[in-house]
């Protein structure tokens, strides 16, 4: 019986501890958490790590050599009697024999390289899309922060509408305005009513958006963010903003990786194209040959495969034409890269005009306003 309530506390106290690890905190998240948790969480990343992991997993296969052949043969058994006589092992001989295939023209080494190539691509690849994931993450972060000030900003609006109908109240209980006007104003409350669930839902939403991203599980009324929400009007040059994006830029690496690792394939092919000679060894125990004296023997031999026609011919063709095709691709993904950078400033070049047109027109309507005054 102590025994059952010993297990009956310890599985208590084990639960106890799971749903208190599974309560968020009550503290906001910080972008630099947002991240950190999204970088841990996010099953599209774990997924392209894996990959990754693959990847150089095959470069162990690329690189093995081939196994050597081992053969044991007898022969000379003596296996019915001849003139009264059976010595059936008598006359037997023994003969192992080792052979190994030796690959000429640098096969396995460019077989390793085609494979860390390929690791290359997929790294450069893995790097892309949490780049994407990232610029999706921070998008639904400052959203979360854009409905946030929303909410409150009709929040301050709802208040400071319900102070300007309680003192329209009083006017009208002064006898200052009729009752018409007063339902009228009571009646252009459900405007901002309507504004702080509409900011409520949008609110909800990108709360909603940015769990999914971390892969959590958390109640949206326990989820929130805080940060900065500034504009900041400074701007970078775009022949800077287009070599950063040159150099730095994933997709563009890849595309880079995969016209090299075209060329290796080629190579690779040609290198296939090649015969490789087999070297073999044999030794023999008591052989039937007309040496009385050849108890033990050894012999060797070297096979070469003809190649009078060329079986390859195809896939060097077929690679050759990869290199071509990978070389167009990189530029598409260049022009690609710098239409997203062009779009982009073009986008917040445009932006800062109109904030700064404005500003001028905000400024200038005060000062005509004070001067009037």
């Amino acid at each position: 019986m102590n025994k059952y309530v010993l297990c009956v506390f310890v599985a208590y106290f084990a639960y106890l501890t799971q749903v208190q690890a599974q309560v968020p905190s009550d503290h906001p998240l910080t972008w630099q958490e947002v991240r950190q948790r999204f970088e841990k969480t996010n099953p599209s990343l774990q997924a392209a790590q894996i990959s990754v992991d693959e990847s150089r997993a095959q470069e162990i296969t690329a690189f093995l050599r081939p196994n050597p052949n081992f053969t044991f043969s007898t022969d000379g058994t003596q296996v019915a009697p001849f003139e009264g006589v059976w010595r059936p092992f008598a006359g037997t001989q023994y003969s192992p024999n080792l052979s190994y295939l030796h690959e000429r023209q640098r096969k396995r080494e460019l077989r390793l390289e085609s494979a860390q190539k390929a690791t290359g691509v997929a790294v450069s690849t893995q790097a892309d899309l949490e780049r994407t994931l990232v610029f999706t993450l921070r998008a639904a972060f400052i959203q979360t922060l854009q409905q946030k000030a929303v909410r409150n900003l009709a929040k301050e609006n709802l208040a400071y509408y319900d102070h300007l109908l309680g003192v329209n109240r009083e006017r009208y209980k002064a006898g200052a305005i009729a009752l018409v006007d007063l339902d009228r104003l009571e009646l252009q409350r459900v405007t901002y009513e309507s504004d702080l669930q509409t900011a409520e839902v949008n609110l909800r939403t990108a709360k909603i958006q940015l769990l999914t991203l971390l892969n959590d599980r958390t109640p949206v009324e326990q989820f929130d963010v805080t940060g900065p929400f500034d504009f900041s009007p400074q701007i970078i040059p775009l022949d800077e903003v287009r070599q950063t994006a040159v150099d730095t830029r994933p997709d563009l690496k890849a595309a880079l990786q995969s016209v090299e690792k075209a060329k290796t394939d080629h190579r690779l092919a040609v290198a296939n194209g090649s015969t490789d000679p087999t070297f073999g060894g044999w030794y023999t125990y008591n052989p039937s040959f007309n040496n009385p004296f050849a108890h033990q023997t050894v012999g060797a031999s070297v096979s070469v495969p003809l190649r009078i026609f060329d079986r390859n011919q195809g896939e060097k063709k077929r690679t050759e034409l990869d290199i071509n095709r990978n070389e167009r691709a990189m530029e598409v993904t260049r022009a690609q890269v710098f239409s997203d950078v062009d779009s982009a400033h073009a986008t917040i070049s445009s932006r800062l005009c109109a904030c700064g047109i404005r500003f001028s027109f905000l400024t200038s309507t005060v000062a005509h306003l004070s001067w009037i005054s």
